[in-house]
């Protein structure tokens, strides 16, 4: 494709985006239109084609494809009511995806809206791995915040130990430390946290929060007393997650958060490097 027509269809494209609360739409009248569809009801047909698109990704296609009616200005200064469809991205892209290729319109649109599509994706993605590291981060806080106040009591690493161990088998339904590790794979020599998923991370955090403010609310001092605590903490927090629908000893491993914190690192010192070089060439 030539570079004119390239850049006449990516201005085409820009200029029919429409914005609201900061989200971005597409009227599918003025899709059509860009995609070089001169009868409404052919487009229509490219337009179920995409809906069932979506249903088989299992997106509901009501999120995506909104039917709505709107009055236009017909050339006698008449207005009439039509038929139209608010579009997101994601159904432009499905929408484009069922056109005829063959068409420089369509072309494009395919690999526009797969471009922009794929740029939510991967921040979305790198927006979960930053929570899913600060999270971690929170947990690590507040297990230092509970071996401390144990050591204050007289309680050893070992009793420490002991404490923690019961917290996870209470967490994970009669399953230890050691069978978590198991069974997600996680070498011995590392923390099971940094292979749970986000929502595991925050409820052993939580736990651990509500141990804290106990011990120093109710002054324990005992290893047994703290250990009692700690299970009722983790039991309960384990009560809540099984409201939801979710058993903690059953979701799939996370990624290695060190693998995770070294790919975020990496892409920041890659895009640090690529604005100097923008900068530079100013």
């Amino acid at each position: 494709m030539k570079k004119e027509i390239i850049s006449k269809l990516h201005n085409n494209f820009e200029s029919a985006v429409n914005q609201k609360d900061g989200l971005e739409f597409w009227f599918a009248r003025d899709l059509q239109i860009l995609l070089g569809y001169n009868e409404w009801r052919n487009f229509l047909k490219v337009i179920d084609k995409a809906k069932t698109a979506a249903i088989n990704a299992k997106q509901k296609a009501v999120d995506h494809f909104v039917d709505i009616n709107k009055m236009v200005t017909l050339g006698s200064s008449a207005k009439r009511e039509i038929d139209d469809i608010i579009l997101t991205r994601y159904a432009c892209y499905l929408i484009a995806q069922n056109g005829d290729p063959k068409k420089d319109e369509i072309a494009f649109a395919m690999n526009y809206f797969a471009v922009q599509t794929r740029k939510q994706e991967l921040l979305e993605k790198r927006l979960q791995e930053w929570e899913r590291l600060q999270a971690r981060e929170k947990l690590t806080i507040s297990e230092k915040e509970l071996s401390g106040l144990i050591f204050q009591k007289g309680i050893d690493n070992a009793g420490f130990g002991r404490i923690r161990s019961k917290g996870d088998q209470a967490l994970f339904g009669g399953k230890t430390t050691l069978d978590m590790k198991a069974k997600l794979g996680v070498p011995n020599s590392r923390p099971l946290a940094d292979f749970l998923p986000t929502i595991t991370i925050k409820a052993k955090d939580f736990a651990n929060e509500l141990t804290n403010v106990n011990i120093r609310k109710t002054d324990l001092q005992t290893e047994k007393d703290i250990s009692n605590e700690h299970v009722k903490n983790n039991t309960d927090v384990r009560g809540l997650l099984l409201k939801s629908g979710i058993k903690p000893e059953i979701l799939p491993p996370a990624e290695d958060l060190k693998k995770v914190e070294r790919k975020l690192k990496a892409d920041d010192k890659k895009m640090l490097s690529n604005s100097k070089k923008i900068i530079k060439k100013k």
